[in-house]
């Protein structure tokens, strides 16, 4: 299901797209658009802003400018600038320009600071060197 915002209309933005808390996705997904994902989608995904909800589940590599995620990820995460809320699991990498992580997020796996650039390719993300962080935050409720 796609659908334009009335702000997207009137000043001629990108379009918003969505995948329903009922969509099953295998397969990979790109799309120009931004995507706010509530389903699962079993394989990488490559747009250019991704809202992932809270209930939702991406197995595979994700390439956006922006990620915001709520649900679980196992695969990698490379963007510009990506927020990883309290409720998200992440199980992999994530390589970012900027980063907010809420205390109760929970990470497996290595960031890695991309130095202003944009975001490399999934499959060739940078190995950390020295930069190595395995982070788990839990909120003590």
């Amino acid at each position: 299901m796609a659908r334009t915002p009335p702000s997207a209309r009137s000043n001629g933005a990108s379009t918003f797209s969505m995948l329903g808390s009922d969509t099953v996705i295998t397969g990979n997904v790109e799309a120009s658009a931004d995507l706010h994902v509530d389903g699962r989608v079993d394989g990488d995904i490559t747009c250019n802003a991704l809202v992932q909800g809270e209930g939702s589940e991406i197995t595979g590599a994700v390439r956006a400018e922006t990620v915001r995620v709520a649900g679980l990820v196992r695969g990698t995460i490379a963007a510009r600038e990506v927020v990883i809320l309290k409720t998200a699991r992440i199980e992999g990498d994530v390589a970012y320009d900027s980063l907010t992580i809420e205390q109760g997020a929970r990470l497996e796996g290595r960031l890695s600071p991309n130095g202003g650039q944009t975001p490399p390719a999934v499959a060739h993300l940078p190995k950390a060197a020295g930069g190595e962080a395995e982070l788990v935050l839990e909120s003590a409720n």
